[in-house]
């Protein structure tokens, strides 16, 4: 994957926010803290491809900077992006970052009727920042039966990728598909037979006539 661009421009830390920009900053190990902004639209677009583990030139601020986005802040109720941190890679440091994982392919367990699952969407692994993959791929065609399972071992990093997982976790695995347990809901009383008590009950009443109170009430 070639290494992405993004045009950003230098933001004194004070200053309002431009509609249609959002704040940012980038920083690193040997980099001091820099405020920037960035157009929105050109940020997600760069999001989308690069996620956290893919390197991303930083122009338009005298030099180009590379770096991976470390942290990304989203209004809880649109959605859209707030701010951004960026953090400037050194070529021969290694980086630990979230790579996410890709699965390919149809698995044979799942068409036979089994319940595929998929225990991890994202793994972290530890590499030079040439060597970051953009994603690691998982291969569901050799989930065969109720007795396979695709472990952290059985990925493919690629040349100086090293995941920090145990090599034994469970990456997929396969469970037996249950049938739903339709819940009968409790017998309750008889409505009818209970129409019916109250009925007789109010004849019988009836039948008895008033209370002796009553009749004296009444004389």
């Amino acid at each position: 994957m070639e290494k992405l661009i993004l045009n950003v421009e230098k933001r004194e830390k004070r200053k309002e926010r431009t509609p249609g920009r959002i704040p940012a900053v980038f920083y690193g190990r040997k980099e001091e803290s820099t405020s920037i902004s960035i157009l929105e639209k050109d940020f997600l677009k760069v999001w989308k491809e690069a996620g956290e583990s893919s390197i991303i030139s930083l122009h338009g601020i005298g030099k180009d900077v590379d770096a991976i986005i470390q942290d990304v802040y989203f209004h809880p109720v649109t959605d859209r992006p707030l701010h951004a941190d960026f953090y400037v890679i050194e070529k021969d440091r290694k980086l630990t970052v979230d790579v996410p994982i890709e699965f390919i392919g149809e698995s044979p367990a799942e068409k036979a009727g089994l319940v595929l699952v998929k225990v991890m969407y994202e793994i972290e692994v530890e590499s030079l920042p040439a060597n970051l993959p953009h994603q690691i791929d998982v291969d569901l065609t050799k989930v065969i039966d109720a007795n396979s399972q695709i472990l952290v071992k059985d990925l493919k990093f690629g040349e100086g990728v090293e995941p920090t997982a145990d090599p034994d976790d469970v990456v997929v695995s396969v469970s037996e598909a249950r049938e739903e347990e339709i819940e009968v809901a409790p017998e309750g009383p008889d409505m009818a037979s209970i129409e019916v008590e109250k009925k007789g009950k109010a004849e019988i009443d009836e039948e008895d006539g008033p209370a002796e109170g009553d009749k004296a009430k009444g004389e």
